[in-house]
């Protein structure tokens, strides 16, 4: 035996360079793309857009206001882009370790929506909170405390629809930094066609003609029947005819078209 070679290993113990890499091969996933402890690949989630199915509190189901739902938006630059049916909030966001931690203070847009603003502030103190995430395919659900938000990739549960063709039936007027779901407005609607544009104001039928370019529709004159409206039909024809002018921002976002002015705009929900 060599002198000072010190005490021999005994025959089979691994080195403590083969072990230091057998622990590194146990620990890969840690060592790569951020991942959610038993939940799933972090990556899974960027890039994707997720729609609630149902929400639950202490195992009892939680009705959201009408026509709202809680939407999640994970981009691509690391932000979660949240809403529940009035204001958007945003965050850069963390998914390591099973929880979605926010990086930065929650910015939020103020736009006032009777019977939604409350929505606004639940979903913010959930997001705060670093609620918990699981996500199984298409299906994510995310926990704090005794509430639960089941949703599912807006890929998967609304497909985009076509602009063309399609009765688009209104949901939100927007007038200044104020969104309102106007009594009757379920009963108004339009449908794009080329240059044509026909629809009704929930009393009247009207009809034009629309121009449009990359992003943006400019409506004509509308020709209307002239049947009397009045009480709240009336004010929801004057508010869609009065946005109804000139030129339009648009986007197709899921089975939801927004028209944007600089007055304020219009959302409209595909209905088949």
């Amino acid at each position: 035996m060599q002198r000072g070679a010190g005490p021999r290993r005994p025959w089979g113990v691994k080195t403590p360079m083969i072990a230091l890499a057998g622990a590194c091969l146990l620990a890969l996933t840690a060592c790569g793309n951020e991942t959610g402890a038993g939940s799933g690949p972090a990556d899974d989630l960027t890039g994707k857009t997720y729609l609630s199915t149902s929400v639950t509190e202490n195992g009892k189901p939680k009705q959201l206001a009408a026509k709202t739902r809680v939407q999640l938006q994970f981009t691509d630059d690391g932000r979660l882009v949240a809403s529940a049916g009035c204001n958007s909030m945003q965050s850069k966001v963390s998914t390591g370790n099973g929880k979605l931690t926010l990086k930065d203070e929650l910015a939020m847009t103020d736009m006032g929506c009777p019977g939604r603003q409350d929505q606004d502030g639940w979903l913010a103190g959930i997001l705060k909170a670093s609620p918990a995430w699981k996500l199984d395919g298409s299906k994510l659900d995310v926990t704090s405390g005794g509430t639960t938000i089941s949703l599912t990739d807006r890929a998967t549960a609304e497909p985009p629809v076509a602009l063309d063709g399609t009765k688009w039936q209104l949901s939100t007027v927007i007038t200044g930094e104020v969104a309102s779901h106007q009594v009757g407005s379920e009963q108004a609607w339009l449908t794009l066609n080329g240059e044509r544009v026909t629809g009704s104001t929930g009393c009247n039928s009207f009809q034009g003609v629309v121009a449009r370019t990359t992003g943006t529709l400019t409506f004509g004159d509308l020709a209307t029947t002239r049947r009397a409206c009045k009480g709240d039909s009336g004010k929801l024809e004057t508010s869609l005819l009065q946005s109804l002018k000139g030129a339009m921002s648009y986007e197709v976002d899921g089975q939801t078209l927004k028209l944007r002015s600089s007055t304020g705009g219009l959302d409209f929900t595909a209905v088949r």
